[in-house]
């Protein structure tokens, strides 16, 4: 079920590919293998709207040098961020009218770029624990992890080349590992979130599936409020990688710990220096600390909705409601104090060790058996926590194929020079 390689965006923009013929082709493989992965929700006349947007794309850009950036590429989006002419529901059985506002401003620079929107993609319920129907391509009697379960399936399945996420602890780039794609979580705020629905305003990212570093690197320089072109070119030499040691390393489970280090010595063997860095000694206490502040601003976020249609509400989403209720304001703001704390912290580390970016595991593992939970968040945490880039790159297959990443973390801000080294790195890791 896991898709060939998309035409990248230099072919269509050209017409070397032709752009209603690709179309057509993709819908033709939606139609036949979406209803085993589920990654996208249903519309009917999907293949006939696509169609007219392609033709209406093809007859406002004639010229293909007049084309812009993302011309013709099909993008998947997570039901959390609005799109005008969709419905949003956020994987939540609350009416969509609760939801109805201006379209996300990342989706309209998709648009003004020439992306074609393939159509919503499954989430979890609210884009938190309660699964939905969306199957890993790669076996699909295993998770594509969550809660951007469907962007990442259906980049993995070839259902489109691009997709939505948004990541609140680990849901871009743990379904990116389980699903043996590129995962991009940008630093905070670096794609406006307007028009996106929030389930923890302090730690909500919006980010990036792709099939290749360089088409995410395209995306992102369409995506983001600023780039920085000057720090896209290819660097002279190799990062130093830091490894953070320590109680964080040993929540990853024997698979995911043995194919890092794996990792770790190939890359080693590549000429990078890897220095081991003592660091996330308080990791449990980070880790309580992040999902109290998520579920006092959950609870902030669903207060009114809850009041009225509680009973639509999952047990998981039940649970942290009313954990968010017990904790106070001036908990609430310790917490998000800590995290500019924390951010600093892991520059200070980078700088004493010499290093330029951490590498840790993208998963814990790879993705479990069963669609009846997504997996273990929990090594994605502290990197959303702080709000810096983190980049999950394929780095092997256990020996049932199941994919196995590994994910590069950069200073807050850094985030072209990491896509750079990004590009570089893929080359030598992916599996």
């Amino acid at each position: 079920m896991v898709g060939t390689g998309f035409p990248n965006a230099a072919a269509l923009r050209s017409g070397d590919v032709e752009l209603v013929a690709h179309v057509q082709t993709v819908c033709d493989r939606i139609d036949v293998e979406d209803s085993l992965i589920q990654a996208l929700l249903p519309e009917p006349g999907r293949r006939q709207r696509l169609t007219r947007e392609a033709e209406a794309l093809l007859a406002r850009y004639p010229d293909p040098e007049e084309r812009p950036p993302l011309f013709g590429l099909l993008v998947g989006v997570k039901d959390f961020f609005r799109v005008d002419g969709f419905p949003t529901k956020a994987g939540s059985k609350l009416p969509a009218a609760l939801f109805e506002g201006t379209e996300s401003d990342v989706v309209t620079r998709l648009r003004e770029n020439g992306a074609l929107i393939a159509g919503k993609t499954v989430t979890t319920e609210f884009a938190y624990f309660q699964p939905g129907p969306t199957r890993n391509p790669h076996n699909t009697e295993h998770t594509p992890g969550g809660s951007s379960s469907g962007s990442a399936a259906g980049v993995a399945a070839g259902f489109y080349p691009l997709a939505l996420g948004t990541q609140t602890i680990g849901s871009v780039i743990r379904p990116a590992a389980f699903c043996g794609i590129i995962g991009f979580k940008p630093s905070y705020d670096q794609i406006n979130t307007a028009g996106m629905l929030f389930f923890s305003k302090s730690v909500d990212h919006a980010g990036v599936f792709s099939q290749d570093v360089a088409t995410m690197k395209l995306a992102c320089s369409a995506l983001f409020g600023s780039w920085d072109s000057s720090e896209c070119a290819p660097p002279d030499g190799l990062p130093a990688l830091a490894v953070p040691d320590g109680p964080y390393l040993e929540e990853a489970e024997e698979v995911g710990l043995q194919h890092f280090e794996e990792t770790l010595s190939r890359l080693a063997a590549e000429g990078f220096r890897i220095e081991r860095v003592p660091f996330f000694s308080d990791y449990a206490e980070l880790n309580r600390r992040h999902r109290r502040l998520t579920a006092v601003e959950v609870a902030q976020v669903h207060k009114d909705w809850y009041r009225e249609y509680s009973d639509r509400y999952s047990v998981h989403m039940h649970e942290i409601m009313k954990t968010g209720a017990t904790i106070s304001d001036e908990e609430r703001d310790e917490i998000r104090a800590d995290q500019l704390r924390l951010r600093h912290r892991m520059e200070e580390a980078l700088l004493s060790s010499d290093a330029d970016l951490w590498i840790a595991p993208a998963a814990t593992g790879a993705a479990p058996h069963g669609i009846h939970a997504t997996g273990n968040p929990i090594m994605n945490l502290p990197w959303t926590n702080a709000g810096v880039p983190a980049l999950a790159i394929p780095s092997g297959k256990t020996d049932d194929g199941l994919p196995l990443a590994v994910q590069f973390c950069g200073p807050f801000g850094a985030d072209e020079r990491l896509l750079a080294w990004g590009e570089a790195i893929e080359a030598m890791v992916r599996g």
